[in-house]
């Protein structure tokens, strides 16, 4: 698929000399920071050295007083506490982090989470009832409960209050009960971007605090933090930078003994960045509630001991595999009924339904779809009667919105800018699929279909290797000090031109392809490259001179550390 370069506003050139002469940084690296608003050496000194004093007071939330107040009550009256999450990574490491801080001392807590298949997403009634029958008075949702209007009700009608801890979108009508949402109208709270965990820890903090206790208490609490960080794909900005930061820190240093299992099943070797916690924790979290149920993903998050991690954590790799091979399975069947289509071809989205696909991987599914066709998409199948599907979007179109323009055809929907859920009768299927597109008609242009690469500079190879004097460059040591990376922060772009195969590129399982690259203008300089799926191109490569977009990456192979290019895209 043909990729749009566009490159980033470039840096203003006084901001540019101003961090060179304060930094003692190359231009690249000047005009990076400069294109993340970093312009003075008190600015760039926060962004690279982030401080757990720079964390918000908890009690700017909106209801946070309120919040802590009810629980400390509930501890104080011999209440049964609940604490309820969704079956994904942010739910089930909220609910980790929330049973773990409060039953460090208090024994009457418990947990639940719901069944995908069974019940759905969010708060359900089987989860209300479950609550009532077993005479909990409190329910501590977590990453859900916005838009659950009537299960809250409900709730309260038969003496169960609930705390809503959530971060996506409300709605017009708010549950009746007590709400954390940064993103709820009123709310002061400085920092809107929070994972469900990350409100969640902010109630943590907001009890730590009015017990007296030092932060330290809950440090140890922010791996959750960071894999529900890096799983839900929010922005890597403000709070949520400084939790990821710590939260690394800590899997690197000291991981709870799941995550080290998890580590360990994956083969995950070196420096755990960001896109570890993508690739090999999140996918392993999220296939226990995708195949089986997410109850064994907190039990290996709460685990203590190795005889308790063991069979839980290989039971979970295990349908993680299971859940590889039914998505590859349902991404090629999705692909076949499209290109039988001529309207599907043809629309602006891709709405896609059948009543036989599992319904734990059609987020999965509509993100691989995206990467073959480029457009909004949302993925169907059939539960419990109904239609139900996940959605993922491009830059530029708000997903969430676009459904809510077809809201008279659903039972529920709720999510983000860039993925949603929904359910709706069966017989609304097709009404929805042409109300979609007619809604992704009117927003979306001819480009904006087209992938976007956005670039933050140009360089040559010298740029890099500049100034070396063994090891791994200055250049590179700098750029990785921009990490954490995420939304927002995205892990710097490069393009250099008119460079050409050494003589020893080579194919990788038909469809890769190693370079071994030079410039013209820098022949002493030869760097490694890895281009996945680059494989057509092989005759071109070492016939033609061609200008690349990459990131900048190290590989590690038989105990040495090189740098490697990470390829994006190739024009010749």
């Amino acid at each position: 698929m043909d990729k749009r370069w566009v490159f980033k506003e470039s840096t203003d050139q006084d901001t540019i000399v101003r961090l060179i002469e304060q930094l003692g940084v190359s231009k690249p690296i000047a005009t990076i920071l400069g294109q993340r608003k970093i312009q003075n050496f008190e600015a760039a000194k926060a962004f690279f050295r982030p401080s757990l004093d720079e964390l918000h007071d908890p009690f700017e939330m909106l209801n946070m007083q309120l919040a802590v107040e009810r629980i400390s009550t509930a501890i104080l009256n011999g209440e049964n506490i609940l604490v309820y999450g969704d079956y994904d990574v942010d739910g089930t490491t909220s609910v980790a982090l929330i049973y773990e801080y409060l039953t460090r001392e208090y024994e009457q807590v418990g947990y639940y989470i719901p069944d995908r298949y069974k019940e759905g997403y969010g708060i359900s009634m089987t989860g209300v009832d479950f609550a009532i029958d077993n005479s909990f008075s409190l329910v501590i949702a977590l990453d859900c409960g916005t838009k659950a209007i009537e299960q809250i009700t409900y709730a309260k009608e038969n003496g169960v209050d609930f705390i809503v801890c959530d971060h996506h979108l409300p709605g017009t009508e708010l549950p009746p009960c007590i709400l954390l949402n940064p993103k709820q109208i009123n709310c002061p709270y400085p920092y809107k971007e929070l994972s469900g965990c990350g409100v969640g820890f902010k109630l943590v903090q907001a009890l730590n605090q009015i017990a007296n206790r030092s932060f330290d208490n809950i440090v140890n609490l922010m791996d959750l933090v960071v894999v529900s960080i890096g799983a839900d794909i929010v922005s890597m900005t403000g709070e949520n930078r400084i939790l990821a930061y710590f939260g690394l820190q800590l899997l690197n240093e000291t991981p709870r003994i799941g995550f080290k299992r998890i580590l360990e099943l994956s083969n995950t070797k070196g420096d755990l960045s960001i896109m570890d916690v993508v690739f090999s924790i999140a996918p392993r979290i999220n296939a226990a509630g995708r195949i089986a149920s997410g109850n064994k993903a907190v039990e290996l998050l709460l685990a203590q001991s190795i005889d308790e991690v063991e069979e839980v954590s290989k039971l979970i790799n295990t349908h993680n595999e299971t859940r590889k091979g039914i998505d590859r399975s349902i991404t090629a069947e999705a692909m076949a009924e499209i290109e039988k289509d001529d309207w599907l071809l043809n629309a602006k989205s891709t709405v896609i339904f059948d009543p036989n696909w599992h319904k734990g991987v059609v987020g999965i599914v509509a993100s691989r779809l995206i990467e073959s066709y480029y457009r909004p998409t949302i993925v169907l199948t059939e539960s419990n009667g109904e239609a139900v599907g996940s959605a993922r979007s491009i830059k530029g179109f708000n997903i969430h919105d676009a459904i809510a323009e077809c809201a008279d055809l659903l039972t529920q929907f709720g999510g983000h800018y860039f993925a949603a859920g929904l359910t709706m009768p069966l017989d609304n299927v097709p009404a929805f699929k042409l109300k979609f597109d007619s809604v992704a008609q009117d927003i979306l242009t001819e480009d904006m279909l087209v992938p976007e690469i956005e670039i933050d500079t140009e360089i040559d190879f010298r740029d890099i290797f500049e100034n070396q004097l063994g090891g791994i460059p200055k250049f590179y040591r700098v750029l990785k000090q921009l990490a954490p990376f995420g939304p927002d922060n995205m892990s710097p772009v490069f393009v250099s031109r008119q460079v050409k195969d050494t003589g020893y590129s080579r194919l990788l399982k038909d469809e890769h392809v190693k370079l071994s690259i030079r410039q013209a203008e820098y022949p002493e300089i030869i760097v490694e490259a890895i281009a996945f799926g680059f494989g057509h191109l092989m005759t071109r490569i070492i016939n033609e001179p061609f200008d690349i977009v990459y990131t900048i990456g190290e590989n590690f192979w038989q105990g040495r550390t090189t740098l490697q290019l990470m390829i994006k895209d190739i024009r010749f």
